[in-house]
């Protein structure tokens, strides 16, 4: 009976060659950025999320374009021309949207057109004019620009307070991570509104007040998502990898946590700005928002439902413009969820 002997194997110069320096980096920025890719064809492969962008689109740019297309300025006044209804110049010639309206009188309804009556039937105001004979479809798109500014930059500074706080908190973990959620468990107790409420009762009414206010009582809900995130991606294998080789801990947050959590985000993201601008439009509505005499959606909103009874056109504009605006984000958010999956 034979045997067979092993030979023990000797290590060659070639196992000893290291790759070259580029191969791992071109490996995992091909890998990042084929997830890009199947995140981005998910996302627009949903037809409600492309609608979603569509709308947001095309309120972005008539928030931009829209008050200087009418011909008349957003804050140009003209008592003699106050609550003339919309006129539009497809619609006029065949009897519809054609200036004129009802009006309540003591004997009865009766049928106005301040066109007419003040010959100026060449002149259009899409959307109708407000009780100081100001444009009303130039007012819409001018606050929405600020409501949406309003929003944006609210949202922006909840990103980086509470984006960096959440993930401070779940990476470190540990007595660290209690302090720091027992002041957000604190801060969250107390009702966003009345929070708000009172800070407007202090500041000056104006777009930066509002700002702080939404800032005040808007981050700690995106630090929660953020820190809940950081706890299921920092034990995944490619953290532990990367610690192993010595890396540290700005390296593992910026390079491989951050990535893994935008889809998340980005969602919370699509789903504060609606809630900022409703939240400007409650406040503007109760008189604690925006100034007297500047236009958002608020106070759009304010002054079209005091005059709904009797020039209702005056509701219906800024009213379509903010569900829309709701309705854009939500689509994108929910195809945002479903793309990061």
């Amino acid at each position: 009976m034979s045997m067979k002997t092993e030979t023990a194997y000797i290590p060659q110069d070639e196992d000893f060659v290291f790759a070259p320096a580029d191969l791992s980096v071109g490996v995992a920025k091909e890998s990042i950025g084929g997830v890009k890719h199947e995140a981005l064809k998910r996302f627009f492969s949903r037809k409600s999320s492309v609608l979603g962008v569509v709308i947001i689109g095309l309120l972005v740019i008539f928030s931009i374009i829209g008050p200087y297309i009418s011909g008349h300025g957003y804050d140009d006044q003209d008592l003699s021309r106050a609550n003339m209804s919309p006129r539009v110049p497809v619609f006029a010639s065949i009897g519809i949207l054609d200036g004129s309206e009802s009006v309540p009188k003591t004997s009865g309804e009766a049928v106005q057109n301040k066109y007419e009556e003040l010959g100026i039937t060449d002149i259009y105001y899409l959307f109708g004019t407000d009780n100081l004979g100001r444009d009303m479809f130039a007012r819409c798109f001018m606050g929405l620009r600020i409501s949406l500014i309003i929003a944006l930059a609210a949202t922006a500074i909840n990103l980086l307070i509470g984006m960096n706080y959440g993930i401070i908190s779940g990476y470190f973990g540990g007595i660290t991570d209690i302090i720091m959620q027992r002041i957000v468990d604190v801060i969250g107790s107390i009702p966003t509104l009345v929070v708000v409420t009172l800070l407007m009762l202090v500041l000056q009414p104006g777009m930066g007040s509002i700002i702080v206010a939404l800032m005040l009582s808007g981050w700690f809900e995106m630090s929660l998502i953020a820190r809940s995130e950081v706890f299921r991606v920092k034990e995944l294998e490619y953290v532990q990898a990367s610690r192993t080789m010595g890396a540290g801990h700005f390296h593992i947050i910026v390079r491989e946590i951050v990535p893994n959590i935008v889809g998340k985000l980005a969602t919370q993201i699509m789903i504060s700005i609606p809630s900022a601008v409703f939240l400007e439009a409650f406040l503007s509505f109760v008189g604690l928002g925006m100034p007297a005499g500047t236009c958002s959606l608020g106070t759009l909103l304010s002054d079209g439902f005091s005059n709904a009874l009797l020039h209702p056109y005056k509701l219906i504009p800024p009213a379509v413009i903010m569900i829309l605006l709701m309705v854009g984000c939500h689509l994108v958010s929910e195809g945002v969820k479903k793309a990061t999956e």
